[in-house]
């Protein structure tokens, strides 16, 4: 809840509007914010790391925006940033008598968050280590890059025989199949002005 207020706040100042796409976007934030905060933390303290939240997600999608950079899905913005954010947000909101282990910063213990960005740290760099690990084992096996001709065509098509949206203008399997049924409908009514 804490995350949608605060993004909405955000696209008010920065867009003069709200979207339906930011808004699910800033749930997922929150709900990738407080996942490793969950049992740790009381729910006051819960609405505020999810507000926390959600500027470094806002600012890194919107950063992300003004870059070449492929991540259609926000997975950096919205998972990368919103999970190192609550992990390390644990560290500051966490209490003992909640959650029995340890308190956080606000409780008295600030090696908590110390704790906790080690944490992140070594779930970064173990994730890479391994990530390039599987990049290089499948690379050796088969390409890790579709083709340009089948990028151009669609992934959907190409890769998984169908395609997702039909419905959707620029369509290339609804191109070929309307092309024959749109030349019909066009030539019925000169068939029928020559038979009458």
């Amino acid at each position: 809840m804490g995350t949608l207020v605060v993004w909405t706040f955000l696209d008010m100042a920065r867009t003069k509007k709200t979207t339906a796409v930011g808004c699910a976007t800033a749930i997922v934030v929150g709900l990738v914010a407080i996942t490793p905060a969950a049992g740790f933390i009381g729910p006051m303290s819960a609405i505020a790391l999810g507000g926390l939240a959600a500027f470094p997600s806002y600012f890194g999608l919107v950063l992300r925006a003004k870059t070449s950079l492929d991540d259609s899905l926000d997975v950096v913005a919205a998972h990368g940033l919103g999970g190192t954010v609550g992990a390390i947000l644990t560290g500051v909101f966490a209490s003992k008598a909640l959650n029995g282990v340890s308190d956080g910063l606000l409780f008295g213990n600030p090696w908590q968050v110390v704790v906790q960005a080690l944490a992140v740290l070594s779930t970064m760099t173990y994730s890479a280590i391994v990530s390039f690990g599987l990049l290089k084992l499948i690379g050796a096996v088969m390409p890790l890059r579709a083709t340009l001709d089948d990028e151009a065509v669609g992934m959907d098509v190409t890769q998984h025989g169908e395609e997702a949206y039909v419905h959707a203008e620029g369509s290339s399997m609804l191109s070929a199949t309307e092309s024959a049924p749109s030349a019909a409908m066009n030539a019925s009514p000169a068939m029928h002005s020559a038979t009458a």
